[in-house]
């Protein structure tokens, strides 16, 4: 990856792993065979890696970038190409003199711009090109990149389906080719002369059929204003890979990775099925020591009832033998006033009283 940029998502950077590498590649893969001998216009050019890789086989490229210090990377990046320039400038309005380039490559920039700028970046297009120069363009297809998703890019401003790409390049470039573009994954047989036609097929171990064309992640249209600048011969079907197969390598160590991953979330699935189960057990015998605490709790209620009513009970009989206590007390004090001599010496009187007492009312 490029040591003093950094990939926010916007642009590509050389080094990004994943499907991005692959489709931003395999564009300016495809359009190298359009460019060979011609001045090339590469717009939204950004790190300047596909200008480069154009400039293998044109006369001549001009990178335009509306960034500043993107183009200065650029300029430094790939300053040993003495066929490339990079210029500051808007896709809308381009800084390229009328008439002056043989091919206008932009790929994934006309979705980053408003709807009504749009016509006006391929109205530049038109201006800068010869009469019989060429279109390459790509766009993200918004009902299978977005819609289809529920995906929303952030630095994407107005994307746009097939029919609304087509109705912004028929005004200036009636004459099309399109091309869908969709990551794949498969088997290859390469014919070692490099001759024929290709076959594409799709099946299973049952049965095998034609493959169909599959629905696009992205368009690639080459666009010119007659059929004649159309070119004659080119491939109705491009693959690409990276050289040292980095991408496949990625995709099969990611494979793995998920694979080592399954077996320890299912080691982990194990160790919490134990732990649930302990916690059952657990909870079994939380569940007994409450049922025992509540008996015990019932029994000592129970207890402490049966307290209470003996203490009741003490309490009166307590109360009864004070009665009884004070009852002796009396009859003791009683005695031992009978038993003395003043109590003798009293009786006569007593029992003259109590005669006196019967006879009087007589």
């Amino acid at each position: 990856m490029s040591a003093d940029l950094e990939f926010t998502g916007e642009r590509y950077i050389p080094g990004t792993a994943g499907e991005i590498a692959h489709e931003h590649w395999h564009r300016y893969a495809f359009a190298r065979g359009l460019v060979g001998g011609r001045h090339a216009l590469d717009v939204a050019c950004g790190e300047g890696y596909g200008s480069a890789l154009l400039a293998e086989s044109a006369a001549r490229v001009t990178g335009v970038d509306i960034d500043a210090t993107t183009l200065e990377h650029a300029r430094l990046a790939y300053a040993r190409r003495d066929n490339v320039e990079f210029v500051e400038g808007s896709a809308a309005a381009l800084p390229i003199g009328d008439g002056t380039v043989d091919v206008v490559v932009s790929f994934e920039t006309i979705e980053h711009l408003a709807a009504a700028d749009q016509p006006a970046m391929i109205g530049e297009f038109a201006r800068v090109l010869r009469r019989d120069g060429i279109v390459v363009l790509s766009s993200p297809n918004r009902p299978q990149y977005s819609d289809a998703r529920d995906y929303a890019n952030p630095f994407h401003v107005h994307e746009l389906d097939r029919a609304e790409l087509a109705r912004l390049v028929d005004p200036h470039f009636p004459a099309q080719r399109w091309y869908r573009q969709h990551r794949y994954l498969g088997s290859a047989l390469w014919c070692e002369d490099g001759s024929g036609a290709f076959d594409a097929c799709v099946g299973d171990a049952s049965s095998a059929t034609a493959a169909p064309l599959p629905e696009a992640m992205y368009f690639v249209v080459i666009a010119a204003r007659t059929a004649d600048a159309l070119p004659v011969s080119y491939p109705s079907l491009s693959l690409f890979t990276d050289g040292d197969d980095a991408e496949l390598k990625r995709v099969d160590h990611e494979i793995r990775e998920a694979m080592r991953l399954d077996g320890l979330l299912r080691i982990r699935d194990a160790e919490l099925r134990d732990q649930v189960r302990h916690s059952n057990e657990l909870q079994a015998m939380v569940v007994h020591r409450d049922h025992v605490i509540a008996e015990h709790a019932a029994t000592e209620a129970a207890l402490c009832g049966e307290l209470e009513n003996g203490r009741q009970v003490l309490a009166a009989v307590n109360a009864e033998n004070e009665q009884m206590q004070l009852q002796i007390d009396a009859q003791q004090r009683l005695i031992v006033y009978r038993a003395s001599v003043r109590w003798w010496l009293w009786l006569p009187l007593v029992r003259v009283k109590r005669l006196w007492d019967r006879i009087r009312p007589a």
